[in-house]
């Protein structure tokens, strides 16, 4: 018998289907934390239905991709606030067997008719709340035909079974946990404005825990979504009434836009960390350039020789990021519409630059620029017994998106257009100044710091990893790399650390809960505020040991792994 480590539940044995009875698994089916040997599979995401749904996909002999697909599926229905059929995001793959890393764009893309001054008024005001809450606000959904091309192109099962524990989730309903009852309660008021919404999402007195949400419309959109493949929602009944919706509203998203979508395949963003070689996403995300930057500048620094989390820790951390996010702020965009300087910025000489003037305590000049990004996104991890790994962050851009489902669809919309700059140059409407690269343009997609990310030694996957939150997704990241590359720390050990975040503007220190006196030594150099920083869905594969992890920042997460 195999000994796991055991968390926060209990392990169990059950049989294998495919083998005699004289064979069985031990699972380690736990919410938060599961450790497994190899050979073994795991899946860690934010909702333990969701990762039930991956790992039943892995035992049944599907691949990683397949179960990144069914997983993809399940968190549209168990977590609207962030899984979706009408957002998009990024998708990096691990292929064991050709020994390739490939990662996929299916991000939101801008209407034909989207235009640079569109969320201004005649004065050049930007219109508070138009980029986020109005029928302007959502980009062409990638999701569906994200989740359709990783299926068909690197997956082995047929895609309908990957989407069938999904229509029955949506149809059957499932049970709310109290955060969730909460979630949708805070959110009342943006559902109210729809017809669909206030009727899926909102309830007289409330949501209560245990409480069953039922989505019969989303069911149905699921339904025939499996039917009739992806033209389902790019061209058939599902986009008609999503185009309609939108025109018959106000809206610009049109069936040209649903029938033009197409997914970008992009080469992943690479670099080297001491030992180890790290992969994420290229632009349109900002998350892979940025985060390696910032790892080159600390690659300089022994930071194991640091007390972790001490006051010179945090500072070199602060002074990294702060270079970091600076550039991502003036140089990065879709690179289909601005020249990204990407061999400058993942240069080492340019890290080494930066790092000497970190040493002669020169600070960088404040740049006019910066965004501002909506944090309600998600994340998965997984990883199969062939050694193919994925590692996948998607989004509505806020929770629950811009709150707008069109008619009979169930589906809740984005609203990334609010993450491109309203009006480049100038302040938006919070107060921070927006970039010429990440200024509205037709079928272009909008800046993004989302950072799946796998990090690799020896050749192999060692962390998959990746966060939601917004512009701290890289820091977040980052953060988990350090703490296991450099201090040698479990997954939960990482998780149970608190984390700093800082982007250059605005000029102030977000961070966890820290000793009292190291946080008042900071405030006397820098304004602090304390809060939540996003949450790590990891697996760590370590001396044979796989370990999957879900941050215990957010409740209803799970990470499971199964030795075979």
């Amino acid at each position: 018998m195999v000994k796991g480590i055991l968390k926060t539940s209990q392990a169990r044995k059950i049989c294998s289907p495919k083998v005699p009875l004289i064979a069985f698994f031990l699972i380690l089916l736990i919410f938060y934390s599961s450790i497994a040997k190899l050979d073994t599979y795991a899946v860690a995401s934010r909702h333990h239905l969701a990762t039930d749904i991956g790992m039943k996909v892995l035992e049944e002999g599907g691949n990683a991709i397949d179960a990144a697909v069914a997983v993809a599926f399940a968190l549209a229905v168990v977590n609207p606030s962030a899984g979706n059929l009408g957002g998009g995001g990024f998708m990096l793959i691990y292929l064991k067997e050709i020994n390739e890393t490939i990662s996929i764009d299916y991000r939101e893309r801008a209407p034909l008719k989207s235009y640079e001054k569109m969320f201004q008024d005649d004065s050049g005001k930007v219109i508070k709340g138009l980029s986020l809450n109005s029928i302007l606000a959502s980009g062409v959904p990638g999701t569906v035909s994200g989740m359709f091309y990783a299926a068909e192109k690197y997956g082995t099962l047929d895609i309908k079974s990957l989407i069938k524990p999904s229509i029955e989730l949506a149809s059957k309903g499932f049970v709310l946990s109290d955060f969730q009852a909460k979630n949708l309660n805070k959110y009342k008021q943006k559902f109210l404005k729809n017809t669909e919404a206030k009727k899926t999402f909102t309830r007289p007195n409330g949501f209560l825990k245990g409480d069953i949400l039922v989505q019969t419309n989303l069911a149905g959109t699921l339904e025939r979504i499996s039917k009739n493949g992806q033209k389902e929602f790019y061209s058939g009944e599902t986009a008609n009434k999503i185009s309609n919706f939108f025109q018959n509203n106000g809206g610009i998203l049109s069936l040209e836009d649903l029938n033009k979508y197409k997914v970008r395949i992009l080469k992943p963003v690479c670099g080297s960390y001491r030992l180890f070689k790290i992969c994420s996403m290229a632009p349109p995300s900002s998350g892979g350039i940025s985060l390696i930057q910032i790892l080159n500048i600390l690659e300089r620094t022994e930071l194991n020789k640091l007390d972790h989390n001490s006051k010179e820790y945090l500072k070199v951390l602060i002074s990294a990021m702060d270079y970091a996010y600076r550039d991502r702020a003036k140089y990065l965009g879709d690179p289909d519409f601005y020249d990204v300087p990407q061999k400058l910025l993942l240069s080492k000489k340019y890290a080494n630059e930066i790092y000497q003037s970190i040493q002669k305590n020169e600070l960088p000049i404040k740049a006019n620029v910066n965004l501002i990004e909506g944090e309600e996104t998600t994340h998965f991890s997984i990883i199969d017994k062939w050694g193919n790994a994925v590692s996948n962050t998607y989004t509505l851009n806020t929770a629950y998106g811009s709150g707008i489902i069109p008619t009979g669809t169930g589906i809740l919309m984005n609203n990334e257009m609010d993450d491109f700059s309203s009006k480049p140059g100038f302040p938006n409407v919070y107060g921070l100044i927006g970039s010429e690269a990440n200024k509205i343009e037709p079928k272009k997609t909008p800046l993004s710091s989302m950072s799946p990310t796998i990090v690799f030694k020896n050749k192999k996957p060692f962390l998959i990893t990746g966060s939601p939150g917004g512009s701290t997704i890289i820091t977040s990241v980052l953060q988990e790399i350090l703490n296991v590359i450099d201090f040698k720390m479990s997954l939960e050990e990482s998780s149970e650390k608190s984390r700093i975040h800082y982007q250059h503007l605005p000029d102030i220190l977000f961070h966890e809960q820290f000793d009292p006196t190291l946080i008042e030594s900071i405030k006397k150099e820098k304004k602090s505020i304390n809060r939540k920083l996003g949450e790590i869905h990891s697996i760590l594969i370590k001396k044979n040991i796989v370990e999957a992890f879900s941050d215990k920042r957010r409740p209803d997460g799970k990470a499971s792994a199964v030795y075979e």
